[in-house]
């Protein structure tokens, strides 16, 4: 009986969907964190009957035919990029992107990896620097008798030194865009890598057509719904309880032929 193995591949689907919907969850207080959703897709079907199938000698077609399906399967976890929340902090390291782009950051190992949490903070050496440590390209350094930290909109960094009345700029954030920001791969600590689905990287000032702008001060929220979430998790939970009552009840026919005599 087909039904028991079909079913199975519900209960396995709807597992993976649950454990998406517990990672959005877990990360509802990630800054930058994006939302993921679990899309499927059914199987292959077997054809017992083929659809237009002739039906006579003189030309009669099967206008339906006769398919079953044989499960379902995870065809994909789709990353949505849209803007989260803006939350102000009072903190001047605190950076925001107001639209569209990344932040990109420079691996111990050399190699780029972008992100949407802007919590920055000041290396030894006065450079801006992620949490962990990674510098922020393209390298901005503050010196250390800076009294005043300031970013506009454009990126532009500027700081106030005492005996000096005029702010002295010190640096320039860029951002990256991709054409398919939702093809990044996200390698956890907030950052992301770029990869032949999301497209080659392409940088540019912000607050310019394309790209988003600075907001200092504030930091983007993860874009979780919890209603949404706790919706989608109530409906998951169900699928799988129909799911294992299907193996329940072709068990049960089962059974019911087995006992036939």
């Amino acid at each position: 009986m087909k039904a028991l193995s079909i079913a199975a591949t519900g209960m396995l689907a709807q597992q993976l969907n649950v454990e998406v919907i517990s990672n959005n969850i877990a990360n509802m207080n990630t800054t930058g964190f994006k939302r993921q959703r679990a899309e499927f897709q059914d199987l292959l079907y077997q054809n017992i009957e083929r659809v237009g199938a002739a039906s006579s000698d003189t030309g009669t077609i099967v206008p339906s035919g006769i398919q079953i399906g044989v499960g379902v399967k995870a065809g994909g976890v789709y990353r949505i990029t849209e803007q989260g929340e803006l939350v102000n902090t009072n903190t001047p390291l605190d950076l925001a992107i107001n639209g569209a782009g990344y932040f990109r950051i420079v691996l111990p190992n050399g190699q780029d990896a972008f992100t949407r949490a802007g919590s920055f903070q000041l290396s030894p050496t006065g450079e801006m620097v992620t949490p962990e440590g990674y510098t922020v390209a393209p390298g901005i350094n503050i010196p250390q008798e800076a009294t005043d930290i300031s970013v506009n909109e454009q990126g532009e960094v500027s700081v106030k030194l005492d005996g000096q009345i005029d702010p002295q700029v010190v640096g320039q954030f860029e951002l990256v865009i991709f054409p398919n920001p939702a093809g990044l791969e996200a390698i956890g600590q907030n950052l992301f890598l770029e990869t032949p689905a999301s497209g080659a990287q392409t940088v540019g000032s912000p607050n310019t057509d394309g790209y988003g702008s600075i907001v200092q001060g504030f930091l983007e929220t993860a874009n979780v719904n919890s209603v949404a979430e706790i919706t989608s998790l109530i409906t998951a939970q169900r699928a799988y309880e129909m799911n294992s009552k299907v193996i329940s009840t072709a068990d049960e026919m089962m059974s019911v032929t087995s006992n036939l005599r």
